[in-house]
């Protein structure tokens, strides 16, 4: 029996047909999915957007017959957004999973990673941070972009726009924040990108007027600022009061709700990157946008408010670990893995085209460029060009 933790929640979702008689053998079989998430502390506004969606796509699997028969069992485990809570949970839950979803803290997520190696159990991770697979761990495969993959993204938007001169502030104590800084550093030259200033705070920062007086003497034509929770939402402020008038330019860890209703008025106009999904409504008809109604009308109906950028990850994690499920014919933990690196899937966030070199599976293809238009993610021009051909894929 796995030992009762205080910070543990068990939530046991069960198919909708199932009843006290008939053939039931699918409930006497569960599929266990572990969850480990900020349900607490400083990044439970991501984490409980995390769970929503999670137990939305379980509940559907369920409510549709399960997975070959078989239900899925979910039990969810708080880390408090702390990376050493992070560990305990994955203690916790690795001997009774079949397969573990990560936290969408970085600094959580990372912590769990040589545990994973070590149990050689299927890890879905919530965080994009590159350092998960980038070396390659055997069992670790993530769900949301990579933090390079948005930088990359963000230069390609940059080079359409003429931009030839960024400023750039992150936060150093983020694992999330600093691989996108790294993932703009390796492919600025490339784009035509010079990146200066360069300015550094960490997740505890509240003020930052010495971000924009380096940025006000310089000759940047925008800034770009890697971060989450709390400081993004303060710099937002600050910058809208600070008189600068170069584009401020957000990553996707600000595409939601979450950062739009503290910012307030301050983010109007402001430039937010986000997955497809965010923006479902601009896509063309197709697989792609099928995909994301699938979610965003469930969790509308569910919630009363569109799914955000966390809720999109969650999803689409549970359906990814779904289909190797079925692909692999059971839950035997080698068969899932290799059954997800063969995979390609479309989801709310894209599609992901897994192999045995890539445990990211998304392109800068699926990240849409928006700006900020009347409390809402509007699309850029830019990026209403290029999600018009993703109607089919």
């Amino acid at each position: 029996m796995r030992r009762s933790m205080p910070f543990t929640l068990a939530v046991l979702l069960v198919a909708a047909a199932a009843g006290c008689g008939g053939d039931d053998s699918g409930g006497d079989d569960p599929i266990r999915i572990g969850q480990i998430v900020s349900l607490t502390g400083n990044y439970s506004p991501l984490g409980s957007e995390n769970q929503k969606s999670v137990a939305l796509a379980v509940e559907q699997i369920n409510g549709a017959g399960g997975i070959g028969g078989r239900r899925i069992e979910l039990t969810v485990s708080d880390d408090k957004s702390l990376p050493d809570q992070a560990v305990l949970a994955f203690n916790d839950l690795k001997g009774g999973s079949d397969a573990i979803i990560g936290s969408p803290f970085s600094n959580s997520a990372l912590a769990t990673i040589p545990l994973v190696d070590r149990e050689q159990i299927p890890y879905v991770s919530l965080t994009p941070a590159d350092e998960q697979v980038k070396p390659l761990h055997p069992y670790v495969f993530v769900v949301p972009a990579l933090s390079g993959t948005y930088a990359e993204a963000t230069l390609q938007y940059l080079q359409a726009s003429k931009v030839t001169r960024l400023a750039v502030a992150y936060d150093t104590k983020s694992s999330y924040a600093v691989a996108g800084f790294k993932g703009l550093q390796a492919k600025a030259g490339q784009y035509g990108v010079t990146l200066d200033p360069v300015e550094q705070f960490q997740t505890t920062a509240t003020e930052f007027g010495a971000v924009f007086t380096h940025v006000r003497s310089s000759d940047a034509q925008a800034l770009m600022v890697w971060a989450t929770g709390a400081p993004a939402v303060a710099l937002t402020k600050q910058y809208a009061a600070s008189g600068l008038k170069i584009p401020l330019i957000l990553t996707g860890a600000q595409a939601s709700k979450l950062f739009l209703q503290p910012a307030g008025a301050a983010a109007e106009g402001a430039t937010v990157s986000s997955s497809i999904g965010v923006v479902g409504d601009a896509l063309p008809a197709g697989a792609q946008k099928t995909a994301i109604e699938e979610l965003s009308t469930a969790f509308r109906t569910k919630y009363g408010y569109p799914p955000p950028q966390f809720a999109q990850d969650g999803y689409s994690g549970v359906k990814l670990l779904a289909a190797a499920i079925g692909k692999a014919g059971g839950t035997d933990r080698a068969k899932v893995r290799d059954a997800l690196e063969g995979l390609t899937l479309t989801t709310p966030n894209g599609t992901y085209r897994y192999s045995a070199t890539d445990h990211s599976g998304l392109t800068t293809d699926y990240i849409s460029i928006n700006t900020v238009r009347s409390g809402a993610f509007v699309p850029t021009d830019y990026s209403k060009a290029k999600l018009a051909t993703l109607g089919g894929r």
